[in-house]
């Protein structure tokens, strides 16, 4: 599969993201239901501590993504949902860090809402890998 960014601007780029993805010849897609920091047993952690929220929902994306035969470099569209974007953006870069090797950069849709599935949860992050 081939994979083209399409970025009009730079400013993007500062936040490890790209504007549009041409994908060309792709065989396999993987669609990943909104991961959040869950335990194995399903119960929601870390109520109210956003940096360690995202870091087992960043986790949790890469289990499943693996699973299916995937890894971060194959990832081209993020959803990020969360209930505050002022804790989000202050560890944006756990996200960042995984994108780094990820050439072109995906899409990446970030989306405020009032709460999530469990009122404790503050981010949750649904993903689309390509192959």
């Amino acid at each position: 599969m081939e994979k083209r960014a399409v970025n009009p601007w730079k400013w993007q780029d500062n936040f490890s993201f790209s504007q549009a993805v041409e994908l060309k010849a792709a065989t396999r897609t993987l669609l990943c239901a909104g991961q959040a920091s869950i335990s194995e047993q399903g119960q929601p952690l870390h109520k109210d501590d956003m940096e360690a929220q995202l870091n087992l929902t960043l986790r949790n994306i890469e289990i499943v993504i693996n699973t299916g035969g995937y890894d971060w470099t194959d990832v081209v569209r993020l959803t990020i949902y969360t209930t505050d974007f002022d804790k989000l953006f202050q560890h944006y870069g756990l996200l960042a860090a995984k994108l780094e090797d990820t050439n072109p950069k995906p899409i990446i849709n970030l989306i405020g809402v009032n709460r999530l599935v469990f009122p404790e949860l503050l981010v949750e992050i649904e993903a689309t890998a390509m192959k």
